[in-house]
């Protein structure tokens, strides 16, 4: 950022005090912002997955929703595939971020793989909790994208007592027996707002349906959606990187405008930015996806600087500490390899 603020400084001809000071053009920079726990930790494995036992490490679908991401893991050594018959029988497979089915471990063991299970533990535990509430002969409505990878494994560990229940509209659409004990849970990655009015509608119809004991829109989600409603109304362009397939992303750019920003785009890269957006603007409000590294965010930044916006506000919704251990089987492969060196 510093950098981008002195080589504007300098082009422009102005005097440092004048370019902080100047109410004209201002950046409102969202935090928290990009990586999250769960993110932080699935990247990280694929990374300690390639140092221990070197390319190719085969990683089934994308690690996360980021394209740079997957194309940097994929200049040093990954292999992205689809599913599990694309990988050699016994070689070494990531499952990602958003979770599998079991029946993907069933397939896994047939094809004698060796796995690692990068799934975040806030996926995991809507996994457990599905498992659970359908042991107890609950049916269990899942609020969640049709086709999204963390839906499609949630609704793996218990086919036949779930339904899926993909936004307000199709809450209107389900039907259960009045006799029926019905629990909802979430994907992850929801837009809290549409999420409660998915919930809503849901018990307008049906009273006997029960809230699960923890929310399952998980925190990174949450607090980036807090931080973008923080910032909104004042933006007369609001910037969100992340990639068109990361569901959080694409989330926040609604957030923003259901919050009152002016207009508000998504872009992976800062080149995808167009000129044209940023007309008569003022206040530019930006934040990031939950896989997005900040390398991203800083060249939008930079973008930004050379065309005025040099002073940025960091705008504090809440703060982060969580963190979370890598996958067990990593951390025994990085012991066994810390031991023979």
């Amino acid at each position: 950022m510093s950098a981008a603020y002195d080589r504007c400084v300098d082009e422009q001809n102005l005097s440092p005090d004048s370019a902080v000071t100047s109410p004209a053009k201002r950046v409102l920079l969202a935090a928290p912002r990009g990586y999250c726990a769960g993110v932080d930790r699935a990247v990280e494995t694929v990374e300690k997955a390639l140092e221990v036992h070197g390319a190719p490490v085969y990683v089934r679908k994308e690690i996360v929703h980021n394209k740079y991401v997957v194309e940097t893991l994929q200049d040093r050594g990954a292999i992205f595939v689809d599913e599990t018959d694309e990988v050699p029988e016994g070689s070494l497979v990531v499952f990602s971020a958003h979770g599998v089915a079991p029946s993907v471990h069933e397939e896994a063991a047939t094809r004698n793989l060796r796995t690692i299970d990068a799934t975040c533990p806030l996926v995991t535990k809507v996994h457990q909790e599905a498992r659970r509430f359908a042991e107890e002969g609950y049916k269990i409505l899942l609020i969640g994208h049709e086709g999204h990878e963390e839906v499609v494994g949630t609704m793996g560990e218990a086919p036949d007592a779930m339904t899926l229940v993909d936004g307000p509209a199709h809450a209107d659409d389900i039907v259960v027996d009045d006799s029926d004990k019905v629990i909802w849970l979430s994907q992850t990655t929801l837009s809290v707002d549409e999420t409660i009015e998915t919930v809503h509608r849901l018990k307008a119809r049906l009273p006997m349906l029960v809230d699960p004991p923890s929310d399952d829109i998980c925190y990174a989600t949450q607090n980036r959606q807090a931080a973008v409603k923080k910032i909104a109304a004042q933006c007369d362009v609001l910037i969100v990187v992340g990639s068109g397939n990361s569901s959080n992303s694409v989330r926040l750019v609604e957030v923003a405008l259901d919050a009152g920003a002016a207009a508000s785009y998504r872009v992976d890269y800062a080149a995808e930015l167009d000129e044209s957006w940023f007309e008569n603007v003022n206040t530019v409000g930006l934040t990031s996806g939950a896989s997005v590294p900040e390398i991203l965010v800083d060249g939008v930044l930079d973008w930004l600087a050379q065309r005025g916006w040099v002073d940025v506000e960091e705008v504090t919704a809440a703060e982060e500490r969580l963190t979370f251990a890598l996958p067990r089987e990593l951390r025994k492969d990085l012991k066994q390899a810390q031991a023979q060196s």
